[in-house]
């Protein structure tokens, strides 16, 4: 029986559609930025509140364009897979680390990181995102 961590988790992309990854305190991979889903919660509920709590940014859930669900093993909890529901949300907003968030990156589609990535964003995100905006290998 895997343990599974319920998150929402946004593919954030800015004006010049670079997309937004985050390191939390005392991590060392970098991740979309969002987080669990609470009791009660639905995913878009959880997604604009860990945005904000997170980044202080304050998105409208209608303009959260959902890309489904996607699972990895979770970057920070051995033994733990994380379960994503997973958004596309295009922002202007300047973002400032907030919450357990240390560090926030820009990302644009042709760079190759070169830090360590979350297992999600590595296998899975990334990739999409790529796709997405057509850009090659």
């Amino acid at each position: 029986m895997t343990n599974i961590i319920r998150i929402a988790a946004a593919l954030l992309i800015d004006p010049q559609g670079r997309t937004l990854l985050v390191r939390k305190r005392g991590t060392q991979a970098f991740m979309q930025p969002g987080g669990k889903i609470d009791a009660g919660e639905t995913p878009q509920q959880a997604l604009v509140r860990e945005l904000h709590e997170e980044l202080g940014l304050r998105v409208d859930p209608e303009h959260a364009e959902y890309l489904g669900q996607f699972s990895a093993p979770a970057a920070n909890e051995p033994g733990f897979e994380v379960q994503a529901e997973l958004f596309r949300v295009h922002s202007a907003e300047a973002v400032a680390p907030a919450a357990e968030i240390e560090e926030v990156l820009w990302l644009a589609a042709e760079q190759t990181p070169t830090f360590e990535l979350a297992p999600l964003t590595r296998d899975l995100i990334l990739p999409l995102y790529r796709q997405g905006l057509n850009v090659p290998r």
